[in-house]
């Protein structure tokens, strides 16, 4: 079995394309191995490290399972996938790009609802009123409980999103959301308002090490040559 460092970055889209620009820039420099299309990779210069192409989302989960040894992906997916983050990866460094806030977001018709506080008491009356519980959509389920449940938000449930969470108060299927957005304004297209204290977390791309990892002497050396030409602290 090999010992080598495995090293996963995005597979696809403006995402990948910002990885390999922002590793080649600090002098690691990824080129794909066989057909264009394909999932395996190396870095120029580094025998011991072999590159895995995958989605943003399997490289949380493979950080967490400890079969990458590095990964790049979005603190976001970290904070949901992985319940213990803290033991289970290392984030090394922020690179800069992939930036999205996970927010609290309620209806702009909600006029007395824009705190946190608010929400809280609301969900309270809500529920005595309608007779049921107040609906969240999100793709966010883990992130959104430890949230609520730290600003003492109960009278809720959890409607798993797998489409265009904004869209969904306007449908009657959810009546407020939790989701990222970058600019707020497809939020505000949709009659939404992020709360004054609802930003859940500022996320960004980051270079992720496991804990769990099988970490051999070559595969150590290899993550501190790559920790130094990024400059990690």
């Amino acid at each position: 079995m090999s010992d080598k460092l495995v090293l996963g970055v995005p597979s696809k889209g403006r995402l990948m394309e910002q990885t390999l620009e922002v590793l080649s820039g600090s002098g690691v420099v990824i080129r794909k191995i066989g057909h264009e299309r394909g999932y395996r990779g190396e870095v120029e210069g580094m025998a011991d490290v072999e590159v895995a192409f995958v989605s943003a989302s399997e490289i949380a989960n493979f950080l967490k399972e400890g079969s990458l040894h590095l990964g790049v992906t979005g603190e976001d997916l970290i904070r949901e996938q992985i319940s213990d983050a803290e033991h289970r990866v290392r984030l090394l460094r922020p690179l800069g790009f992939g930036h999205a806030d996970v927010v609290v977001a309620v209806p702009q018709c909600w006029l007395d609802v824009r705190r946190m506080t608010d929400l809280e008491e609301m969900t309270h009356s809500f529920r005595r009123h309608h007779r049921r519980y107040c609906r969240v959509a999100t793709k966010y389920v883990n992130i959104t409980r430890r949230f609520f449940a730290a600003r003492g938000v109960a009278d809720y449930r959890i409607v798993e999103s797998l489409g265009a969470t904004e869209g969904t108060p306007a449908s009657g299927t959810a009546d407020l959301i939790v989701d990222i957005t970058t600019t707020g304004n497809t939020l505000r297209a949709n009659g939404l308002k992020i709360l004054e204290d609802g930003v859940v977390l500022r996320s960004q791309a980051n270079l992720v090490a496991s804990n769990v990892a099988d970490w051999s002497s070559r595969s150590i050396a290899a993550r501190e040559e790559i920790a130094r030409r990024l400059g990690c602290t």
